[in-house]
């Protein structure tokens, strides 16, 4: 289960009884940790990218939104952790809340650790981000493959780089933000999702 002091600044920046946003429950982990990518139409169009770990998603900002070409670093901005709920999130969040616009779940899987020490053994999710470098293979329906999180500069920098690696899953002539723009669980733009939540 969460650590509730690890939702608290998620909890602290919303007003639920305006956002449909889930407050987040006691839902159990999945069986194989998941990763989930949310488009999200807010002041700037970004895109969300959250893995599951310690009883939440473990989240960025990626301005640009995800590459399947190594040769693309993307910036990803460290933002609160969230529920595990949040990963089914579709949604408006009203105008004047943080984070006010449309989501909708543009990925979503199930992903493997790669981030080894050197006994072989698995390091945490955590203990990556505290080093500074986490190291993942994605199973979603638009990416699949590693990916690499890397901070750039001192232990307490904002600024990580999103790095797709070179492996089956790279592939430089493909641009899955630009063509493939709807929800893997509806099957909406984020035009129809904002149009559905109006009337």
């Amino acid at each position: 289960m969460a650590d509730k002091s690890s939702l608290r600044d998620y909890r602290g920046k919303r007003d639920f009884r305006r956002t449909s946003e889930p407050r987040g429950s006691k839902r159990a982990r999945s069986r194989r940790p998941i990763f989930v990518i949310q488009k999200h139409d807010a002041s700037h169009l970004h895109y969300d990218f959250r893995l599951e770990a310690d009883g939440v998603l473990k989240s960025w900002a990626i301005p640009k939104g995800p590459s399947t070409d190594p040769r693309v670093k993307r910036l990803a901005v460290p933002t609160e952790d969230h529920p595990l709920d949040y990963a089914g999130f579709e949604g408006v969040i009203p105008k004047g809340e943080y984070g006010g616009g449309t989501v909708l779940v543009w990925d979503t899987g199930p992903y493997t650790n790669l981030k080894t020490d050197t006994d072989g053994n698995e390091v945490s999710i955590s203990e990556s981000m505290r080093s500074g470098h986490v190291v993942v293979s994605l199973d979603g329906k638009k990416l699949k493959g590693g990916y690499a999180l890397v901070r750039t500069g001192s232990s307490d920098s904002r600024r990580w780089l999103l790095v797709k690696m070179r492996d089956d899953g790279a592939d430089a002539r493909r641009n899955p933000v630009s063509t493939q723009p709807r929800s893997v669980l509806t099957g909406r733009t984020l035009a129809e999702i904002a149009r559905d939540e109006s009337d």
